[in-house]
């Protein structure tokens, strides 16, 4: 089991390797993609990842809207990702620390997450595009990736999760400065709202993933087995797992 230094060292070491790309090259029906591909008789007014040449109602150039929209749609679909990831470890909190604290700790990510995809979709309609909304496309363009299925440690949840904010928030920074580039000060007044937040959440986040813990704590004191670093291996035969 890692210790808490070295489950931090993990993160930071993964964050820094990190290299996102915008999908700017991906606009319009492409046939490999999922969700862009349809038999039903419907009327198309409008490709995937394409904005509007006028009519938009925002002064900007078609060309900045477009790269702007495109950013954003990504962002949508990296938001979308930590969305079900977030979802699935809610779900499978357990533990003394974690059923219940955070079982609601998860509850206000998901919110904000929520709260995120919904301003940072809307954007992207305003600026005359269409929001990813199919969720195999969304990871495929996501530039963060769902962790594998299966029951993790608690701490590998929260690590896996702490990585995608630090993603997360590098990517939007990219973004709000691009936008200050253009003059397209809609959309960074949109992004650093939601970078703050994010910050907000990787720092929930980095603060349960360090060292101390009052349950680590009182086992220390009454078991005198100095487990402080807390990397005792768990018997496999326990009926708690």
């Amino acid at each position: 089991m890692e210790s808490p230094q070295q489950t931090i060292s993990t993160v930071m070491t993964n964050y820094r390797n990190f290299q996102g790309n915008f999908n700017l090259d991906k606009s319009g029906f492409d046939p490999k993609m999922p969700g862009h591909v349809t038999y039903h008789q419907m009327i198309t007014r409008q490709q995937p990842r394409t904005v509007k040449t006028i009519g938009a109602g925002i002064g900007l150039p078609v060309e900045v809207r477009r790269e702007m929209a495109l950013m954003l749609d990504d962002h949508q679909c990296a938001l979308s990702v930590a969305l079900h990831q977030y979802n699935k470890h809610h779900w499978m909190s357990e533990g003394a620390e974690g059923f219940i604290s955070l079982h609601e700790l998860l509850e206000e990510h998901i919110a904000k997450t929520q709260k995120h995809i919904d301003a940072v979709g809307e954007r992207v309609a305003r600026l005359g595009g269409v929001p990813t909304a199919h969720p195999v496309t969304q990871h495929e363009l996501s530039y963060i990736k769902h962790e594998v299925e299966g029951r993790y440690s608690i701490r590998d949840f929260l690590r896996n999760d702490l990585e995608h904010e630090l993603k997360i928030q590098e990517m939007l920074r990219r973004t709000i400065s691009r936008a200050h580039e253009l003059k397209d000060f809609g959309t960074v007044e949109v992004l650093e709202e939601v970078l703050r937040e994010r910050e907000d959440l990787g720092y929930h986040l980095y603060s349960v993933l360090e060292d101390d813990t009052l349950v680590r704590g009182m086992d220390h004191l009454m078991d005198k087995r100095d487990d402080r670093a807390g990397d005792r291996p768990m018997n496999p035969d326990t009926h708690l797992q």
